[in-house]
């Protein structure tokens, strides 16, 4: 038997096939654009979506050989709803996260419910990229979709409901709506009541691996199944991300190398509110039982890439084979002679400053672009070796499971190992949100007994890269980036109008 694992991201969509030992069979991948018709505005075409959904699943069976498909289930992005009518068709595109539309009513929500007291609740302080937000745009500004709408589904259960199964979600992609009792694993009936909303349009709840139904078989025939497999509720993308990497227990955290930078670190007990709002730390709900999650994250692969398109502009354009790993190559043994400030965009945890710039600090004459790639890639790891510094005792990262594109560098890898004193070990499966839909799959379809079951018989370990420097090797370098923002913050802010 075989377990098809969805991932479905922001701008892109991938279906992997796994069989029940975590080896890939055959995967398919398409990527689509983020609709925008006016500033400010971000949005999904969810009928766009599920083609090109339609479309992976379809071409991915047709690479796999005689393989039998038992079950599928969805890694997915968060906060996004889709609005759906009763006849199982949007009404009209998913506004993402970072649309701005919904952030004025921020107040809102805190004048019914204080942070400290929302974080208690759900895990979360209000802010404009949650979902209750966008609710409220829908209730106070797009009333007519919003009483036309049958059901607010979270994209992971979306697709699940145009392949054939019940309106569900999970608790890791419900606690990102704001409106999650996480303590209850029930939907907050109160504040849901007090912000004028409505619970019965919002989906059932259901812990990841429940089957929610069987696809239909002239839906399953037209897209190459030999039977119609079972649908099983999945979860959060980075959730997925941890499953699929074997980050489920206290010490062991996944880390991936994307566009940005994320640690999902797994623990058992919830720190107080104001511990973890101090630090900028959510509180979500794992895909495993009992235990919860919390995201570090902040600009990674995105810094490099803007780095090659600026200091190597005319190989990047020539589509040059190679060429980040040449760039890396040019990089010194020892620390870089320079400091990145890795504030190129909006910043994650802790603080999510908006108003803020970059900066390189220490350019002479004799500067080179090694330096400089070096010093990029040292400050994404001091970004993040900072939050891991200041993090609850309780919460503690021994060693990390590392994911995304930039874990095919050694030296990359490397670099990260020494600056974070931890052990970082490479996946043999690059494709962790897939895998970890697939083993959520596996759980559902019963192959496996549970996630921490199908995570021993799926995931398999790479290449471990341990610090081979010393502890104070990068500290200078530390100490000096930990200085440049205390120093510059107001004067970076004048780059933002």
């Amino acid at each position: 038997m075989a377990y098809l694992g969805l991932d479905l991201g922001t701008t892109g969509c991938k279906a992997v096939l796994f069989d029940a030992e975590g080896v890939s069979i055959a995967s398919a991948y398409r990527e689509y654009s983020v609709v925008s018709d006016a500033p400010g505005h971000a949005e999904l075409d969810p009928l766009r979506i599920w083609q090109h959904v339609r479309a992976i699943i379809t071409e991915c069976l047709a690479g796999s050989g005689e393989a039998e498909v038992e079950a599928l289930s969805v890694s997915s992005l968060g906060e996004a709803l889709v609005p759906m009518g009763k006849d199982r068709r949007p009404l009209g595109n998913s506004l993402l996260n970072y649309d701005s539309r919904g952030g004025e009513y921020v107040d809102a929500v805190r004048a019914v419910i204080s942070d400290e007291e929302l974080y208690r609740v759900n895990g979360n302080a209000a802010g404009p990229n949650y979902s209750a937000t966008r609710l409220l745009w829908y209730l106070k500004q797009n009333n007519e979709i919003y009483e036309k709408t049958d059901k607010f589904l979270l994209w992971g259960g979306y697709i699940l409901y145009m392949l054939g199964g019940d309106a569900v979600t999970d608790y890791s992609l419900a606690n990102r709506t704001l409106l999650l009792d996480i303590e209850k694993g029930c939907w907050n009936s109160s504040l849901i009541r007090a912000l004028g909303l409505d619970e019965d349009k919002l989906p059932e709840l259901a812990e990841p691996g429940t089957v929610c139904g069987r696809m239909p078989a002239g839906l399953a025939d037209e897209l190459g199944f030999r039977r119609p497999p079972l649908l099983v509720v999945g979860t959060h993308d980075q959730c997925a991300n941890a499953i699929g990497s074997g980050a489920l227990d206290r010490g062991k955290a996944m880390y991936g190398m994307g566009t940005f930078h994320c640690i999902v670190s797994p623990f058992t007990e919830r720190s107080g509110a104001a511990e973890m709002l101090a630090r900028g730390l959510n509180t979500e709900h794992h895909a495993v039982p009992g235990r919860w999650v919390t995201f570090i994250y902040n600009q990674g692969g995105i810094l490099l890439k803007w780095f090659r398109d600026t200091f190597a502009a005319d190989a990047a354009a020539s589509g040059e084979s190679g060429l980040f790993g040449r760039l890396l190559d040019e990089m010194p043994e020892g620390p870089s002679p320079v400091s990145v400030l890795p504030h190129l965009m909006t910043t994650g945890t802790p603080a999510f400053i908006e108003k803020t710039s970059g900066i390189i600090s220490g350019l002479t004459v004799d500067t080179r672009r090694g330096d400089i790639c070096k010093g990029v890639l040292e400050g994404i790891a001091f970004y993040l070796k900072q939050n891991l510094d200041n993090l609850p005792r309780e919460m503690a990262i021994d060693r990390f499971t590392v994911v995304g594109g930039g874990s095919k560098s050694d030296r990359w890898m490397q670099l990260t190992a020494d600056i974070l004193q931890r052990p970082c070990e490479r996946t043999l499966e690059a494709e962790a949100g897939s895998l970890g839909a697939a083993a959520i799959a596996a759980c559902g379809a019963g192959r496996y007994k549970d996630i921490s079951e199908a995570v021993s018989g799926m995931v398999r370990a790479g290449r471990v890269f341990d610090p081979t420097a010393a502890p104070d090797f990068y500290l200078e370098n530390y100490e000096r980036y930990c200085r440049i923002y205390p120093l510059f913050g107001g004067f970076l802010s004048e780059y933002k109008k």
